[in-house]
């Protein structure tokens, strides 16, 4: 560089510096403007060397995110350093955490750390790693969660500045924004920042509808622009009589919000009608803002009709991410839908700068919906059962799940994700409650446990102490917490029963002359085609693997079938001549959504995957079905860009699975009788009776009996005890 570009560049980075001071949102002291200036002086001498791709001096960026933690996010001059030193301990061999600690002191030094760790985490790598690493990196929080709000900003303006990379790693970058920085953003309240990151990551991963889009609302902005005056000039005169200090904005939609209302709807862009909104701000001292926020509405209702459907109410019951405002849709000028928000201006400050604004408002020691977050987040990360992908799609599930709420027998209200079932809310009380679920009733009416919550239900829960999860329970549940606890519970008496069915096949074996031993115990699971021990163990614990089918296994014993193993064991290294239909159908079977429906398919080649594999179903434009592993390479795009094409799959075991059946009985009536037939249902744990119906005629009585039961074998089990019982006479299945 020649001495004059050297000099422009030098006064670009002061003027940069002088900029961030300019735009703090919070007021800097003398101290804090100290401390920025020594994190700047670091900053500057620690990547004095380093140039980004597009040529420019590397401090721009630290400067460049410390400006958006300073103004966009509003934190304090302690954030402003770290983010001005977030790449130094990384970038830099001469400079240490511990010289950090000692310049800066320990706060900034532990948020420095956690910088630095994640950025060592996010390498090239595959979608499980990168799960996991997403695991890690949320693990931060427990240090500090400014940690991950400085992060955010970083990659924000990494996506602000792409435009010299490669195009793969753009999209591998805005791919990974998409599923993971957007949701954050949007948990911890950043609704401006979590914007801009899903219409970048939409810029690089879509260009061309990108592109469509923007060019369309930049032809249309005059017009909108019309559309706002003509409907401001309507309701102006009568705020003002109401002496109210208000303004009124148009906001334009997001593109990427446009873009999904298209796809979901099936619509074109003109057709998607409400592409804005109108905010209306006013100005309020703390204790009228409810009241005025309501004036307001009454205003713009007496002059537009509203949408009684379209009301929410997030003053009374704020979102858990701190944000409040009444939102109203009315029937605007020329018959159009349009959005109003009404919010007065500190709910404004808290919607855009979420976390900071939430503080500096914050009164007396009032409970903070973000350490509400982070505790329930420590929870879900110490759950060790669910492997890193399914943790991250059931934690982006609750993040983006629009919130509904619901208040307990004693009035407390509760906020859960919309489509919550009364599971949820037990688990949501306690874990207790909902571990010993026997019931529940909403509005005083007993509802089955799969029942949808809505909005201003109250919920009671009835439990029992003979109560425990059960496999259904999965179907009801949708929060991570509840199907965690719920996973672990069922994981827990699997263990309890293949404990018990190892004993038995130990003396069943025995009988056979066969030492139960690892070598026969390979033997057996091998033989009946499962997974593992505890498998083998729980089946003849319930019965699944009874004495006719240890016998066969004890007459295969022999040369041939070593050999047959053996060849089994060779063959899959030749893998161009492995049939995959025939080994689908030849072991466990492969089924698709939540209704586990059986539907075609074909296996993806990228990533080969076979029975027992962790998997997920995409929806092709010509080739109908596909099956990929969820740690396929190409999960992370798939699952990124078209969401509205993946569908849940998995491999069940067709003797896991349960089935409905319907016994009829007949026989002599005495006393007791209904009494004897219910004991002997209950008493077989593996049996669930949903129904029972009897009647009696001269003596002589009749009954039905629908039960859910794993395999015939439990039936036939259940039909022969109860044709023991004293004076029934006839048992049959229907």
């Amino acid at each position: 560089m020649t001495d004059v570009e050297l000099e422009k560049e030098n006064a670009a980075i002061a003027k940069a510096y002088k900029k961030l001071l300019k735009v703090s949102y919070q007021t800097l002291t003398k101290d804090d403007k100290k401390l920025i200036r020594s994190a700047f002086d670091v900053a500057v001498d620690a990547h004095k060397d380093q140039r980004r791709k597009s040529g420019e001096a590397y401090i721009f960026h630290p400067i460049a995110v410390a400006t958006i933690v300073a103004s966009e996010i509003g934190l304090d001059a302690t954030c402003i350093a770290a983010a001005l030193l977030h790449d130094v301990v990384e970038d830099n061999p001469n400079y240490t955490l511990d010289d950090i600690e000692r310049l800066f002191g320990k706060t900034i030094a532990r948020i420095v750390d956690g910088l630095t760790k994640i950025a060592s985490l996010n390498k090239d790598m595959d979608v499980s790693a990168q799960a996991e690493n997403f695991r890690k990196m949320l693990l931060t929080l427990n240090d500090d969660v400014r940690v991950i709000i400085i992060k955010i900003a970083d990659r924000l303006h990494n996506m602000q500045t792409m435009e010299s990379m490669q195009p793969d790693k753009q999209v591998k970058i805005a791919s990974e924004t998409l599923y993971i920085y957007a949701p954050l953003a949007h948990r911890i309240g950043l609704y401006n920042i979590k914007t801009e990151l899903e219409d970048l990551g939409l810029k690089y991963t879509e260009p061309d509808v990108y592109n469509d889009i923007l060019n369309k609302i930049k032809e249309s902005k005059e017009e909108q622009d019309a559309y706002i005056r003509d409907f401001s000039k309507v309701i102006v005169d009568s705020l003002n009589n109401e002496g109210l200090n208000y303004d009124i904005k148009g906001r334009p939609k997001s593109i990427y919000s446009i873009r999904r209302k298209m796809l979901k709807q099936g619509v074109s862009f003109d057709e998607v009608y409400d592409k804005f909104a109108v905010r209306i701000i006013y100005k309020s001292d703390l204790a009228n803002e409810k009241f005025l926020a309501w004036k307001i509405y009454s205003i713009v209702t007496d002059h537009f009709i509203p949408n009684p459907i379209r009301l929410r109410d997030w003053i009374s019951s704020p979102k858990s991410t701190g944000y409040e405002a009444l939102h109203i849709t009315v029937m605007g000028p020329k018959g159009r839908w349009v959005e109003v928000q009404i919010r007065s201006e500190r709910m404004n400050e808290i919607a855009e700068k979420g976390y900071a604004a939430h503080y500096k408002y914050k009164q007396g020691n009032q409970e903070d919906a973000l350490d509400t977050w982070v505790d329930k987040l420590q929870e879900a990360l110490e759950n060790n059962e669910m492997n890193a992908v399914d943790f991250v799609e059931q934690f982006k599930l609750n993040l983006y799940s629009k919130e509904i709420f619901v208040f307990s027998p004693k009035g407390d209200l509760k906020s859960l994700p919309k489509g919550a079932t009364p599971l949820d809310f037990a688990f949501s009380v306690h874990t207790e409650v909902g571990m010993k679920t026997r019931g529940a009733k909403v509005n005083g009416k007993l509802v089955p446990l799969s029942h949808e919550l809505q909005s201003g239900d109250q919920v009671e829960i009835l439990t029992s102490e003979n109560a425990k999860p059960n496999q259904n329970w999965l179907d009801y549940a949708t929060t991570s917490r509840a199907r965690s606890k719920i996973k672990s519970s069922l994981k827990d008496e699997k263990k309890l029963v293949a404990e018990d069915g190892k004993e038995l096949l130990r003396r069943k074996l025995k009988q056979l002359k066969i030492t139960l031993d690892d070598k026969s115990i390979n033997e057996m699971v091998v033989y009946f085609k499962l997974k593992t021990s505890l498998d083998l163990f729980y089946r003849a614990g319930v019965g699944t693997i009874d004495n006719t089918m240890l016998k066969e296994f004890a007459n295969s014993r022999s040369n041939a079938f070593m050999t047959y193993i053996k060849s089994k064991i060779r063959k899959p290294s030749v893998a161009p001549d492995i049939d995959k239909d025939e080994i689908t159908a030849k072991y466990d079977l492969l089924v698709f959504g939540k209704e586990e429906e059986k539907l075609d398919y074909k296996l993806s080649a990228c990533c080969n995957p076979i029975p027992g594999d962790e998997v997920f179903g995409f929806l092709t434009i010509n080739e109908g079905i596909k099956v990929h592993k969820k740690n396929c390479p190409n999960a992370l795009s798939l699952q990124s860009n078209y969401a509205y094409r993946i569908m849940k799959a998995k491999w069940i075991d067709s003797s896991q699975q349960e089935f409905a059946a319907q016994i009829t009985l007949s026989g002599i009536d005495n006393l007791g009788l209904v009494n004897n037939i219910t004991k002997v249902i209950s008493s077989n744990m593996h049996v669930n009776m949903k129904s029972i119906s009897f009647q009696s005629d001269d003596g002589v009585f009749s009954g039905k009996i629908n039960v859910i039961v794993t395999n015939n074998t439990m039936l036939k089990k259940l039909m022969d005890n109860l044709k023991k019982i004293n004076g029934i006479d006839k048992v049959t299945r229907v």
